[in-house]
């Protein structure tokens, strides 16, 4: 079993729901993912940091850093850190707040971000692609170069069509589709 078909599987165990949900957009849909219960497990972050490492250099991304709005970005850009350490390519993780700190230095983005870095946006789950905008417009506004989003798992409800009008190039890692097929073929075995 390769890593993507490992990752894949613990996916559909551990984040992915069916029943009736309503999702942040607001849309209606018969399941749901909670990435988090994957990406945040020691085997998930051994997994994600391989799979999705892999995918950005199959991309021909070469990115300086990786991250995201928190907090469903945050264990996939460090899965992404740690595994580019050991591989000898580092790529450096940062956060993106949703807002700035009303204390201290008062950041927005933390992760010691310099200007002018070559960035790849993370997202754990994406539905329509608006809100990895936030994080876009607080690092276009800090000076750095976006080379594209990354997502683990991809709802297919036109995200790619969104950032292609951006001039970003997304991978996804999973369609939403591809993952549910997976658990509803494994429903009837939990029966």
């Amino acid at each position: 079993m390769t890593e993507r078909d490992r990752l894949k599987a613990l996916l559909v165990e551990r984040s992915v729901r069916l029943g009736d949900f309503t999702l942040a957009s607001g849309a209606k849909s018969d399941y749901y993912i909670d990435a988090r219960t994957t990406t945040m497990c020691a085997e998930g972050q051994v997994l994600v940091g391989q799979v999705a490492y892999q995918a950005i250099r199959d991309a021909g991304l070469a990115p300086t850093h990786v991250g995201g709005l928190t907090l469903g970005a945050d264990p996939v850009s460090y899965a992404i850190a740690h595994r580019s350490f050991l591989e000898g390519s580092p790529i450096d993780a940062f956060t993106v707040r949703k807002r700035a700190k009303d204390h201290g230095t008062g950041q927005r983005i933390e992760g010691g971000l310099p200007a002018k870095c070559k960035c790849v946006i993370v997202e754990d789950t994406i539905t329509t692609g608006k809100s990895s905008m936030e994080a876009v417009g607080a690092l276009k506004e800090h000076g750095a170069q976006i080379l594209g989003v990354l997502c683990l798992v991809n709802r297919s409800d036109g995200a790619a069509g969104f950032y292609a009008g951006q001039g970003l190039k997304l991978i996804s890692l999973f369609t939403g589709a591809e993952l549910l097929e997976a658990a509803r073929a494994r429903a009837p075995d939990e029966e």
